[in-house]
């Protein structure tokens, strides 16, 4: 299993738009195949801090979101209101 973490430090007069388009990107994640969790948490320390959590069986799986229709729209939409281009981190389940 992998785990994708992808933190979003969004721009302060952003954070409603980012908001809604990661609800957006998040509900159509869900429904496919292969989709685990798919969350959006938000940071404790800044209110502009946020973070995708998501689970995919494999890595075919996660190629697969990576190249959807609805990735593709919606993604680029939500870096147009980051400070920065998102931090990701991968990783496997262990234990």
């Amino acid at each position: 299993m992998i785990v994708i973490y992808a933190e979003c430090l969004v721009k302060a007069q952003m954070t409603d738009t980012f908001v809604g388009l990661a609800k957006q990107l998040i509900e159509e994640s869900r429904k496919e195949q292969g989709n685990v969790s798919y969350e959006l948490i938000h940071s404790r320390e800044g209110k502009n801090i946020y973070a995708f959590l998501e689970k995919w069986q494999d890595q075919n799986i996660l190629d697969a979101h990576l190249n959807s229709r609805h990735f593709k729209t919606i993604f680029p939409k939500i870096e147009k209101t980051l400070i920065c281009p998102a931090k990701l981190n991968s990783y496997t389940i262990e234990v």
